[in-house]
């Protein structure tokens, strides 16, 4: 009997669960104790993130021979293309970044990653592992967004870009699910390769977070 892909990514989900609360540097800007300096460099790091992931989407997509990987990927480009032009705001209120290195190694290794998997990851596998940090990455972006207006006095539009990934998308949902069933469904997806990919996935996010919160400690 074939695996159901919901069933697979509750297994994965569960495996990086205990790991979600290693980010440092979020609870610092829930409480208002991060410096008003990391919001640019959130910003400027991140406005090369989603032009970057907005490539690899694409790149993703076209790459894939299965309709409802295609689907998936297509879907999360326009996305990143949205999410980028939504930290100009942010840019705007928070001036340049005046960090030690630019761009950060720590920060940028996830784009990089996402790339790699845009010329080398199995779809169905690819989709399994991006999905399944979707749901911590999206708590983080809800904390945020609220500490930023808590504490930072930032508005709607300064905090949009957070806003936009704390929100739950059902279709999103539904397009990863049936890319990875359908994953299944050929034998084409190798649990392992899933578990990896995702695992990977959570430990660039994480380097992100923590890359800043080094920087700017509270």
């Amino acid at each position: 009997m074939t695996r159901s892909a919901r069933k697979l990514l509750d297994e994965i989900q569960a495996e990086l669960a205990p790991r979600d609360g290693d980010n440092r540097l979020v609870p610092l800007i829930a409480a208002g104790r991060a410096p008003r300096a990391v919001f640019a460099a959130l910003a400027a790091e991140e406005k090369l993130i989603t032009l970057s992931d907005w490539r690899s989407f694409h790149a993703l997509a076209a790459r894939a021979d299965e309709p409802n990987a295609r689907t998936f990927f297509g879907g999360l480009a326009p996305g990143e293309q949205q999410a980028n032009g939504m930290l100009d705001a942010l840019l705007a209120a928070t001036g340049p970044d005046h960090g030690r290195e630019l761009p950060r190694a720590g920060c940028q290794v996830y784009p990089a990653y996402v790339a790699w998997l845009a010329l080398n990851g199995e779809s169905s596998a690819t989709a399994a592992g991006i999905f399944a940090n979707f749901a911590a990455f999206g708590r983080y972006c809800r904390d945020v967004a609220a500490g930023m207006r808590e504490h930072y006095g930032f508005t709607d539009e300064q905090c949009a870009f957070f806003d936009f990934f704390a929100a739950d998308v059902p279709e999103i949902e539904e397009q990863a699910l049936a890319a990875i069933q359908a994953g299944l469904d050929a034998h084409r997806l190798d649990e392992r390769e899933a578990h990896r990919c995702a695992r990977l996935f959570q430990s660039y996010e994480l380097l992100f977070w923590n890359t800043l919160a080094d920087e700017f400690p509270g």
